[in-house]
């Protein structure tokens, strides 16, 4: 069996580390470097150090180092170093997997430019759960398109960065895009003081910060006597490893192009 070469980004983090374990754990790869930022206390030790066992690995700061060898970096940290990782990888031919969140558009249209050099899964939840939860949205949103009003509650932990999620900003384009209406003008994010009466053409959104939530979202579907809600809740991180995991192997055969997790699990309609 042909073991598939991956470097981890943020390596000394939550995520980063059990992504290393996933790897570790898979037969069909191999942790063959980690990346974290310089200054960082993990650079320099042994990737697999918290899990008490050495993988022979060292986390390293330099670009260089930390991708040698690799045929995949799994990218699971911050817009700005995701961006300064995906310039390297372009330029050398590395794969990407891309689970951080957060770009604005320029961000985005750097990953799609890059996509013309290497192969890429940018998606904003690697979930499998999740991604089905998607198609799902998709067919609800196409039957409830008249007389259900839509808002969408998400739920994570204190540390995370950004609102609302990655995952329920794509829940909202998913079910715009199968109302045929562009989340841009019919989201909102914010509701304070006298608001008048709500649109009925809008996509609201609500955002829980609070303790050590991994992940809850709800899509609610409220018509006039039944409302509808389809739930997607994460209890572990590590659904997000094994969902990067089969995105890896998805783009080993792949020379370029930007991918999604539909194609990885061939969801598309």
């Amino acid at each position: 069996m042909t073991e598939l070469n991956i470097a981890i980004a943020g390596a000394g983090g939550r995520m980063g580390r059990i992504l290393i374990e996933a790897v570790l754990a898979a037969p069909d790869a191999r942790l063959s470097g980690a990346l974290d930022v310089s200054g960082a206390p993990a650079v320099g030790q042994d990737a697999a150090a918290f899990l008490g066992r050495p993988a022979g690995v060292a986390i390293a700061a330099e670009l260089a180092v930390g991708l040698a060898g690799a045929a995949c970096l799994i990218d699971f940290t911050r817009p700005e170093g995701t961006l300064e990782h995906l310039a390297y990888c372009a330029e050398h031919g590395i794969k990407m997997v891309i689970g951080t969140t957060g770009f604005d558009a320029a961000g985005k249209a750097a990953i799609a430019a890059a996509a013309e050099k290497t192969a890429i899964v940018f998606a904003p939840n690697f979930s499998v759960g999740v991604n089905v939860t998607l198609k799902l949205l998709r067919q609800a949103a196409r039957a409830l398109a008249t007389g259900y009003d839509i808002e969408i509650v998400e739920a994570h932990h204190r540390h995370k960065v950004d609102a609302p999620s990655g995952t329920a900003l794509k829940m909202g384009e998913v079910i715009a895009d199968a109302l045929g209406r562009d989340l841009n003008d019919c989201a909102v994010y914010a509701r304070v003081g006298e608001t008048g009466e709500r649109d009925p053409s809008s996509i609201g959104f609500a955002t829980i910060r609070g303790g050590d939530i991994v992940g809850d979202h709800t899509v609610l579907f409220a018509g006039t006597g039944e409302r509808i809600e389809i739930s997607h809740k994460s209890s572990s991180r590590v659904t997000y490893a094994h969902g990067a995991l089969r995105a890896a192997r998805f783009l080993a055969d792949k020379p370029n192009g930007l991918y999604d997790m539909n194609d990885v699990l061939s969801l598309h309609d």
